[in-house]
């Protein structure tokens, strides 16, 4: 296998994993009865107790090492507490109130408040192509709740409101970390900023009081903590190691492509002709910012050449 293959290998694994896990909560939700605080509270605890654990035993002088210096644990904190969990809190009422393949597909609207924040804080209208982005997340956001009918909404309003704060998540998710990631490895900025999190949620999730668990939920719990965080965030940062960041976040697509598979032939949930497209179009957010910058200045090219 070559490096290539290996890198769309894993890149493709990771989100698949994460697909099947969205459509798991779905069935521990609706199914089984399981509280979501609950299972929030436990993904972040185990899986972030298991990447630490990973971290330490591969190199446990960086491991520790971020914590010692204040400024980092400050932003080690903000991003457990306002990235971290939160995206995950979302992520999962989102699913909750509406269903795993419209919450997967609702997260893709961070790169859009990215765009909007950016804007903001530099104080300059947004590129051609990020206007773009902004008229295709409009549109295919509209597409998803409504089905193309003018005069209804085919989601709750909870569902459509926990699904926007996804999106706003997986901004803050991307924004915070970003001084950290350029100074120690992902794994462990990870493992300890779900740990924190899950830390600080853990008396709202009320993890003393154990729901009625059946064998196939405890399942389901295991795959959710492991397959479904730890070993899929690995798979995608294996992946950087053989092709570049805006091909892995392209093939981030299998996520929702799978969670809509799983939950159409498993859990029955029906999806409408005009929620493909509102998909589509919110993915496509995805492919255009992969794009090279200039791409679309066909003039300045030219005259370059």
């Amino acid at each position: 296998m070559t490096d290539k293959q290996k890198g769309f290998f894993y890149a493709i694994t990771g989100p698949v994993l994460w697909g099947f896990s969205g459509s798991i909560a779905q069935y521990l939700f609706t199914q089984e009865s399981i509280p979501t605080q609950w299972i929030v509270g436990i993904r972040l605890i185990f899986a972030g107790l298991l990447l630490v654990i990973w971290c330490f035993f591969i190199n446990s002088k960086a491991l520790f090492s971020i914590l010692k210096k204040p400024r980092y644990v400050i932003q080690l904190l903000a991003f457990g507490l306002l990235g971290m969990l939160p995206a995950q809190y979302t992520y999962f009422m989102a699913i909750k109130y509406g269903n795993a393949p419209t919450a997967t597909v609702l997260q893709f609207l961070g790169p859009l408040f990215i765009i909007l924040y950016l804007s903001l804080r530099k104080l300059q209208l947004p590129r051609r192509i990020d206007i773009i982005s902004i008229i295709l997340a409009l549109l295919g956001t509209f597409l998803l709740v409504t089905h193309g009918h003018l005069n209804q909404l085919m989601l709750s309003p909870a569902a459509i409101i926990w699904g926007v704060l996804d999106g706003v998540s997986q901004a803050s998710y991307t924004l915070l970390p970003r001084e950290l990631l350029k100074n120690f490895d992902a794994r462990i900025v990870t493992g300890w900023s779900m740990l924190l999190g899950g830390i600080v949620f853990a008396p709202f999730a009320d993890l003393g009081h154990v729901p009625e668990l059946t064998p196939t939920a405890l399942l389901c719990i295991i795959f959710i903590v492991t397959g479904g965080t730890m070993f899929s965030y690995l798979f995608y940062l294996q992946s950087l190691n053989y092709i570049t960041p805006s091909t892995t976040g392209m093939l981030s697509a299998f996520e929702p492509l799978t969670a809509t598979i799983l939950a159409v032939t498993v859990l029955n949930t029906k999806v409408s002709p005009a929620e493909l497209v509102g998909a589509l179009l919110i993915l496509g957010i995805t492919f255009l910012q992969a794009l090279p910058p200039n791409l679309f200045n066909l003039k300045k090219m030219q005259n370059k050449n």
